[in-house]
């Protein structure tokens, strides 16, 4: 039986390979949790606004900055979203879409 998230927003599906977490409160847990999430989304798995409200309080920054995942977009979001300084993307550059000027709205 899936753990009870008295807060609401932790999304137990970003844990197929183990009971999710009760509560997020360290370091380690939040790291652990914005990698899960970052995969998702950078696959198309749109987070629910309570994850996302969640995610951009200041308290994630550390979690944040501490990740590193230099290979997903969501990744490089969420540094600008806590303003973090750029770091290089390290990602795949898709060649069929990388001149459309309409990329830069998106």
């Amino acid at each position: 039986m899936p753990s009870v998230d008295p807060a609401g927003w932790i999304d137990e599906t970003l844990y197929p390979d183990r009971e999710p977490p009760a509560a997020i409160a360290d370091l380690a847990d939040r790291v652990d949790f914005l990698a899960r999430l970052c995969a998702a989304w950078d696959f198309g798995r749109l987070p629910d606004n309570r994850v996302v409200a969640e995610i951009r309080r200041p308290a994630w920054r550390e979690a944040v900055e501490a990740c590193r995942l230099l290979t997903s977009p969501t990744y490089h979001l969420l540094r600008s979203w806590h303003g973090l300084p750029p770091s290089p993307y390290l990602g795949q550059r898709i060649a069929y879409i990388a001149d459309d000027p309409n990329l830069v709205y998106i």
